[in-house]
């Protein structure tokens, strides 16, 4: 994605956590990731599932002018992340913090909504180097079994918003779709890139579990703004020789504060 040089390509991109298991293993798919994430080098890429050797890997296979952000959902370097990378050249992070996706939200591994799994959200407030512009990225990842634990997510990142006066930029891998109670939530202050960008690729369900893509199948995956003007939108189908560099496709937006 081209595109003026003050604007900003931003990236949601759901790693597939390192599985073995062949044939999408993270080993074969890994110099795969390395060819996508060079050919297109966001400037902000919210990440989720990535385990930490995994987010390592990535870190690895970037440029070195790359640094990340983020937290185990367990705490530390346990279980998957929401990592936030991004490039120095560009992005100068002045402050982060990271929310567990419950009713006690400075508590490490909580959870309250009927949902399994822990889910959380980084927050990053950025400086941009070339505008001298402030931002804050939140990448997050919603739960896949509970509604309700979506919907309560989707308020608390919303009320949480609602006091921050800077420009926002949100992505994440939502396990929901446009016209959800939750997307109904975040919609209220955020706009939805794919709708308000010009869309420069076709439209295609964003989870294709390594099967055959899905052509405007479930828009799980999303990247919401405020305070910005969009300008393209894209559903990436990168792959090589048949092979995905994960089971979700990445998203990617133009955007300008």
């Amino acid at each position: 994605m081209l595109g003026q040089v003050s604007t900003l390509n931003v990236m949601s991109l759901n790693l597939r956590f390192a599985s073995t298991a062949e044939p999408n293993s993270w080993p074969t798919r890994r110099p795969v990731m390395a060819e996508f994430l060079r050919q297109e080098l966001p400037a902000l890429i919210g990440t989720q599932e990535g385990l930490y050797g995994q987010i390592s890997d990535v870190a690895h296979d970037l440029p070195d002018h790359y640094d990340w952000i983020g937290l185990g959902r367990h705490g530390g370097s346990h279980d998957e992340f929401m990592a936030i990378f991004f490039d120095t050249n560009r992005l100068q992070p002045l402050e982060f913090d990271h929310e567990w996706l419950s009713d006690t939200p400075k508590v490490v591994a909580s959870r309250s909504w009927g949902n399994n799994v822990i889910r959380m959200v980084t927050w990053v407030r950025f400086a941009d180097r070339l505008t001298g512009k402030q931002f804050v990225a939140v990448n997050t990842h919603f739960d896949h079994e509970s509604a309700n634990a979506r919907l309560c997510s989707a308020q608390v990142i919303h009320d949480r918003l609602r006091a921050q006066q800077l420009p926002v930029v949100v992505t994440g891998d939502f396990n929901d779709v446009p016209g959800s109670p939750a997307y109904a939530v975040l919609t209220e202050d955020l706009a939805d890139t794919w709708l308000t960008g010009e869309q420069t690729t076709p439209a295609y369900g964003t989870f294709h579990g390594f099967g055959p893509l899905i052509p405007d199948g479930p828009r799980i995956d999303w990247i919401l703004t405020r305070g910005a003007t969009v300008e393209t939108a894209a559903i990436n189908t990168f792959q090589r020789d048949g092979q995905f560099p994960t089971d979700h496709l990445p998203i990617q937006a133009l955007i300008s504060f």
